[in-house]
């Protein structure tokens, strides 16, 4: 697979929930506690502004407009961002799949959207690599996405046989249409691991590493890849990613040893293997560096964040 690919595998979707919101006159409400949860949502009529936590301003969101929320950041919508706004746990009930809240009798803003939770001991890390907003504006790139979104909300509404699949498969497929949609549109500026994939040469480094994680690498190899000098290579990364290559490899490697921990009955002495080290006791040391617990400690509970780059 590739490394978007990859990253997206380790993420479980599970409690799918699809809803309306209707509102109108002036409003504005804040969505907290939505860690592990990744939104998506299709504008239907009328126009609002979306703000994200540590994004720098709000985002204008019209009639068509697509946008998915997949870093767990809390956010606020609002008709003006200069509005005082109010928890959404004050105004929405406990959600119901397929149900429409009304707002302020509502006629100005008619919005659908689908949420999902993920689990794994590494959804929250994961979730870090991911970009805070995706805004999809192009007619022809977001009428997939809204056809998501409402068949998502069809399927978990009408409860037919099959339909907890559907929406799984609807989950993944949003989550990937966006972001690819996303990685093709970034330019060559902005930091983090995403920002480094849409880099033609640093991502070559990154799919290698990906397709071959248990390779003792070297950084000569990695900037190979790349097409680039060893010196130069290091130092973009770095700049991009928040870390050296190596690190950014030892990471991965990690994350893919925890989701095999959780979800096999593989010893750890073959997991250490398979990610690369050829003791039980090195990969253990490595595992606690970077996951906080050893892998013993790790099986059966979730996993400290381990990636703080993003």
């Amino acid at each position: 697979m590739d490394p978007l690919s990859d990253v997206l595998a380790l993420l479980k979707p599970k409690s799918y929930v699809s809803a309306g919101f209707d509102a109108g006159g002036d409003w504005a409400i804040r969505f907290n506690n939505l860690r592990d949860r990744i939104k998506c949502y299709a504008v239907i009529s009328g126009n609002a502004w979306l703000r994200v936590d540590d994004m720098p301003g709000p985002v204008f969101l019209n009639k068509g407009d697509c946008f998915v929320l997949p870093s767990g950041r809390s956010f606020e919508l609002a008709s003006d961002p200069a509005i005082s706004p109010v928890s959404s746990s004050t105004l929405f009930p406990p959600p119901r799949d397929g149900s429409v809240i009304t707002h302020n009798g509502g006629g100005d803003f008619f919005i659908v959207g689908s949420r999902f939770g993920v689990s794994g001991g590494g959804a929250s890390t994961i979730m870090k690599m991911l970009p805070p907003i995706v805004h999809i504006k192009h007619e022809s790139d977001r009428a997939a996405l809204r056809f998501a979104v409402e068949r998502m909300m069809q399927e978990l509404h009408d409860e037919q046989p099959g339909s907890f699949l559907i929406a799984q498969h609807l989950a993944h497929m949003m989550l990937v249409q966006a972001l690819r949609l996303h990685l093709g549109e970034m330019g060559k500026g902005g930091v983090g691991w995403f920002s480094a994939l849409a880099d033609k040469n640093l991502a070559l480094a990154i799919y290698a590493m990906h397709a071959q994680p248990d390779r003792r690498w070297t950084l000569l190899e990695l900037a190979e890849h790349a097409g680039m000098s060893r010196s130069i290579f290091a130092q973009k990364f770095k700049e991009k990613v928040g870390e050296s290559p190596i690190e950014y490899l030892t990471r991965w490697r990690m994350l893919l040893a925890g989701d095999r921990l959780e979800n096999s009955t593989d010893p750890v002495s073959v997991i250490a293997l398979s990610v690369g080290y050829e003791t039980e006791s090195s990969f253990s040391t490595a595992f606690k560096r970077v996951m906080g617990s050893s892998p013993r400690q790790y099986i059966g509970r979730p996993a400290l964040d381990a990636m703080t780059t993003g």
